[in-house]
């Protein structure tokens, strides 16, 4: 987790004129023909810069910056540690869907803190199930020994901070799509490979976005120097079993 990370450059534009899934009639929905399971994990890791227990006084204060980080997804409570988040709209061969998910973040173990799905209230009746798996691991840095982070600071001529926390995360997403019929007319392996990119490309979308959001909101309160948008690590590795 800690080599090299990279960003990725955004898959294909969307196709335009795609089918809703909301728009489909119950004969559509119950002669779905096949289903299909799309996966893609990620790992990466921010800075924040100060002690380790500040940032863990943060990040258990998650009712505070989850909903106002997550914009603009949409972000509803659900109970003490959940939410319920509407993505955004994506589509490809013709189908489309605006994928709506509930997660909960559980106490953290040892610094480290898991978010996994729950089951949505009234949700039986979506034509995908979503299972997100995402922890966070917390590690105080000496900030003399980064290189990079004493480069970034040398260069904007301020003072390097006293103490830095690097957050180290992952997460596993799979996504199980019953089609209506009328996928059946491209191949398996097509709609296999399609849906693999656009779940990548969800995630390459939202998941930069909400780490530098948190970043920007926990430093702005604080006082102190936001990291700039190039510190962030992120890449995609192979999907897990």
């Amino acid at each position: 987790m800690q080599s090299d990370l990279v960003n990725r450059q955004q898959d294909e534009v969307l196709e335009n004129n795609s089918q809703d899934i909301s728009l489909l009639t119950d004969d559509d929905k119950t002669s779905s023909l096949r289903s299909f399971l799309f996966r893609a994990s990620f790992v990466g890791c921010m800075d924040m810069y100060s002690d380790i227990d500040t940032v863990a006084d943060y990040l258990d204060a998650h009712e505070g910056w989850f909903c106002r980080c997550a914009r603009p997804m949409k972000v509803e409570p659900l109970g003490n540690n959940g939410y319920i988040l509407v993505i955004g709209r994506f589509g490809s061969l013709g189908f489309q869907v605006e994928p709506k998910i509930a997660v909960v973040l559980e106490p953290p173990v040892d610094r480290v803190y898991q978010m996994r799905t729950i089951p949505i209230p009234d949700g039986n009746t979506l034509n995908y199930d979503v299972n997100y798996q995402a922890s966070m691991k917390l590690e105080a840095s000496d900030p003399q020994q980064d290189v990079r982070l004493k480069a970034s600071f040398l260069k904007k001529r301020i003072a390097l901070p006293r103490s830095n926390t690097k957050v180290f995360w992952s997460l596993n997403l799979a996504v199980n799509v019953r089609f209506p019929k009328f996928i059946n007319k491209f191949s398996p392996s097509l709609v296999q490979s399609t849906g693999d990119r656009l779940i990548a490309q969800i995630v390459r979308q939202v998941s930069p976005r909400l780490t530098y959001k948190v970043q920007q909101d926990f430093h702005t309160r604080l006082g102190l120097p936001v990291p700039p948008k190039n510190s962030l690590k992120f890449e995609q590795i192979s999907c897990f079993q």
